[in-house]
């Protein structure tokens, strides 16, 4: 007996790479929470809900393409981020968080 396999490529077969990333709560940000492959943005968004969202921890997905994530170095870290070294107002110690606000 012969099983004839849909038409329809697999992961190996090029799907690209969709980064997730989730928000448990309105007013926190966006977590990084794995990785998926999926042919398109649509299909990454609700396979990311299947996976990452099973007990209703999130309130907002975001499904990224690995290949339009640009990133810094960890070997170039010094002079990368040297610059924001002489600017206090950039760190978190530089400000007062108000008594009552439980998230930034």
């Amino acid at each position: 007996m012969t099983v004839e396999q849909p038409n329809t490529p697999s992961p190996q077969a090029g799907w690209p790479l969709w980064e997730v990333f989730v928000r448990s709560r309105r007013g926190l940000s966006h977590t990084h929470v794995g990785s998926l492959h999926a042919p398109d943005a649509a299909l990454a968004l609700r396979n990311a809900r299947d996976l990452y969202t099973r007990r209703s921890e999130g309130v907002s997905l975001w499904v990224v393409p690995s290949a339009q994530i640009t990133a810094s170095s960890p070997d170039e870290k010094d002079p990368f981020f040297e610059p924001a070294g002489d600017k206090p107002y950039r760190h978190p110690t530089f400000y007062e968080v108000p008594e009552g606000v439980r998230n930034l």
